[in-house]
């Protein structure tokens, strides 16, 4: 009676397979380019996590500033509300995105003010309107970069930003590199950091979700997975940058990781038979088929298991 009622369970998809893995941490990176934050759950929103990449820092001309041109921006920490990553809170009077960086005082940008919206705007391919968050933050970014800049929040109220549609139609997202979710498995960290003479931290590479349980670059496979209630697919192996090359504590770039990735994770050893573009991978990028609904409580935590619902059988496999 057990096996029958498993059999007709698995039928009718009551009856979910072992875990793969499990979420180990969760990072969010309000401001694009600067320092992460480690959080014990984040709420999960039509664009990708609450909060994540919801703010940039631009050049006169508007074009968004990364750690590829401006590495000063990897000292820059970041401080949101705790109260901020639960579902639905919404800021008070008293609420503040807070800012630090070496040899400045620490820039209070409030939550819930009215922001100017200024136009041309751009990030990647993305170019549109902003939230300016004014003088105060223009000087204090125009300080520590020196050179003219200013603070803008995504505006959402009037703009998308629409994720790559040879790789997902429908979905959206911020200031990302392109998508709302990064993935990246503790194994896959472990078997890089066994080929380099300095281990290399996981601030490197900007994940927002950190998975550990599973066999070293095993997320590469995964097309469909639940965490939690919901349905997050595997999208495009995540190509990697000079960023990951940056050390976050001190802002100076060396050879490594990307040295040792090419080695063995370069399209032409994960992908021979494709074009050859000189790129590595490390890490998988993701949507969740269930941020374009409007249900409450969407919400993953630390803790939480991976289930895998459909894979690839190689990295060659995989989009990218």
């Amino acid at each position: 009676m057990e096996k029958a009622s498993s059999i007709l369970g698995s039928i009718f998809g009551r009856v979910a397979a072992e875990p793969t893995a499990t979420i180990s941490s969760i990072f969010i990176y309000p401001l694009k380019s600067c320092r992460g934050i480690s959080v014990s759950q984040a709420p999960i929103t039509a664009t990708g996590f609450q909060w994540d990449r919801q703010w940039l820092v631009v050049n006169s001309k508007g074009r968004g500033y990364t750690q590829r041109v401006e590495p000063k921006l990897a000292l820059v920490e970041v401080e949101l509300p705790n109260e901020a990553f639960t579902e639905d809170w919404e800021p008070t009077n008293s609420s503040y995105l807070v800012l630090r960086a070496p040899g400045m005082d620490a820039l209070k940008v409030s939550l819930s003010k009215t922001c100017e919206i200024i136009d041309g705007i751009s990030v990647w391919e993305w170019s549109g309107s902003a939230l300016d968050e004014g003088a105060e933050a223009s000087e204090w970014f125009s300080n520590y970069l020196g050179k003219p800049s200013r603070l803008v929040r995504f505006n959402a109220a009037s703009e998308t930003r629409v994720v790559d549609p040879q790789y997902a139609h429908g979905y959206k997202t911020t200031f990302t590199d392109g998508f709302p979710f990064l993935m990246l498995s503790q194994g896959s960290l472990i078997a890089l950091n066994m080929l380099v003479k300095e281990p290399i931290p996981i601030n490197r590479f900007r994940t927002n979700i950190l998975v550990d349980g599973c066999e070293p670059f095993s997320e590469d496979l995964w097309t469909e997975i639940k965490i939690n209630k919901f349905t997050f697919c595997g999208v495009k192996l995540c190509a990697r940058c000079k960023v990951p090359t940056i050390n976050q504590e001190n802002g100076i770039a060396g050879p490594e990781p990307t040295e040792s990735l090419m080695k063995f994770r370069s399209d032409k050893v994960l992908r021979p038979t494709m074009k050859q573009q000189g790129k590595v991978y490390f890490g998988q990028n993701l949507i969740c088929k269930d941020s374009l609904t409007e249900a409450k409580g969407k919400v993953i935590k630390v803790g939480d298991s991976v289930y895998v619902l459909k894979k690839v059988s190689s990295s060659a496999d995989a989009a990218a």
